[in-house]
């Protein structure tokens, strides 16, 4: 917890005074998270904004307190950041988070900062006495840009939900905003970055025969071998290859930011326990991994039921609705570049369509698409999937001489 306490002080906005600010118009109090309390408080703030939200799902709690502990999220060692909460009357009304990816915007050539975990109640003051706070901590920091919501990395939470609010969401974009955070936050001169999208259908659909053809071409080329897995233990020694393989294939998207051998052990031991080996496919080159899918059985209803926490029963309202969940999602994949373009994610997706039929699933959600990535989409919409949720990372270029009175 010392290190926490660190993390939470190591990157103070220059003019705090014992980390509190005013914000003179509502009687509204900045203060910097720097103890384990107001910690607790900044993790469990979105359960009382969102206590009548019916399609709320919470976080796991014990993930989220390893996400704010740097000797369990690596995400750290190369980022500044800085925790705000804003209190009125006393009472905790907001949160946000900032920031600044250092390896990345030296990759990028960019100095961008990012604010993340941002959510409040329905007050204006409170959104804008967050975002100009963070603004003015990003400029002091040497950054041009703000952009948000983003995380750490493409593996957190991403954009603010903008359709599909009446659907519960995956674990996996757990963006579970009001829709009024997005007009508080173009109220504030922010303006639309980039959209990512998640489809759904149902596993009964016609496939075109295109798909069908496609599949024959390359079982019949003998050049690619198709793997499946029947015990979890075989797992273990993919899971890095898996990330090692993300790293050349999302280079070029947003955000993305190469894993090192620590990150990726990380990632396995954090998603191992809720791998289920029917729901990964492989292709291999000449024994090389070329190409890779997962999926995992919806656990959102179960994590309802837990209210977030494993213990003490959590684990089993988890686990439970796994067994019995009617929708699978696809949660990561990757094709070698110089092995796309060839419908090796037409052959991993028929195999993992046969997997869900014999274990009762009934309909697939993809994982994130970036609207820019037209090839992805363009597989998706062929079997007439819809999009069911879009997030949407927003930016600005804030002015250097805006102050906080």
């Amino acid at each position: 917890m010392e290190k926490l306490l660190h993390l939470c002080s190591k990157s103070h906005l220059t003019d705090f005074t014992s980390h509190h600010l005013q914000y003179h118009s509502m009687e509204i109090d900045i203060i910097e998270v720097s103890n384990k309390k107001q910690l607790r408080t900044f993790i469990n703030l979105t359960a009382k904004i969102h206590h009548d939200d019916p399609y709320w799902l919470p976080p796991v709690y014990a993930d989220e307190w390893n996400y704010f502990n740097p000797s369990k999220n690596k995400g750290f060692n190369h980022c500044e950041t800085i925790l705000l909460l804003a209190f009125h009357q006393g009472k905790a009304v907001g949160r946000i988070m900032g920031i600044i990816h250092r390896s990345y915007n030296q990759l990028t050539s960019e100095r961008t900062a990012r604010f993340s975990h941002f959510a409040c109640f329905n007050m204006p003051e409170v959104a804008s006495a967050l975002l100009s706070n963070i603004e003015k901590w990003a400029i002091n920091h040497g950054a041009d840009m703000v952009a948000g919501p983003y995380g750490f990395s493409d593996k957190d939470p991403q954009g603010f939900r903008i359709e599909g609010f009446d659907d519960l969401p995956q674990l996996i974009d757990i963006a579970c905003n009001h829709p009024y955070m997005v007009d508080l936050t173009l109220a504030n001169g922010y303006s639309p970055m980039i959209d990512c999208m998640t489809y759904r259908f149902n596993i009964d659909l016609v496939l075109p025969d295109i798909y069908k053809r496609v599949q024959q071409r390359v079982l019949n080329g003998n050049r690619f071998r198709m793997h499946e897995f029947t015990h979890k233990k075989e797992l273990k020694k993919q899971i890095v290859p898996f990330l090692r393989l993300v790293n050349q294939t999302y280079s070029n998207l947003y955000g993305f930011y190469p894993m090192n051998e620590v990150e990726m052990h990380d990632l396995a031991d954090r998603y191992m326990p809720v791998l289920d080996p029917r729901f990964i496919k492989t292709v291999t080159h000449n024994d090389e991994l070329v190409a890779f899918i997962v999926g995992v059985p919806n656990m959102s209803d179960g994590v309802r039921r837990a209210k977030g926490k494993l213990l003490p029963f959590g684990w089993y309202h988890i686990l439970k609705s796994m067994r019995n969940a009617s929708q699978l999602d696809l949660m990561l994949g990757a094709i070698k570049p110089e092995h796309q373009g060839l419908g090796l994610e037409i052959c991993m997706g028929m195999l993992m369509l046969e997997s869900a039929r014999v274990a009762g699933i009934k309909n697939i959600e993809t994982h994130l698409i970036l609207e820019s990535n037209t090839r992805m989409r363009a597989v998706v919409e062929r079997i007439d999937a819809k999009v069911v949720k879009r997030f949407r990372v927003f930016q600005k270029k804030p002015s250097p001489g805006r102050r906080n009175s």
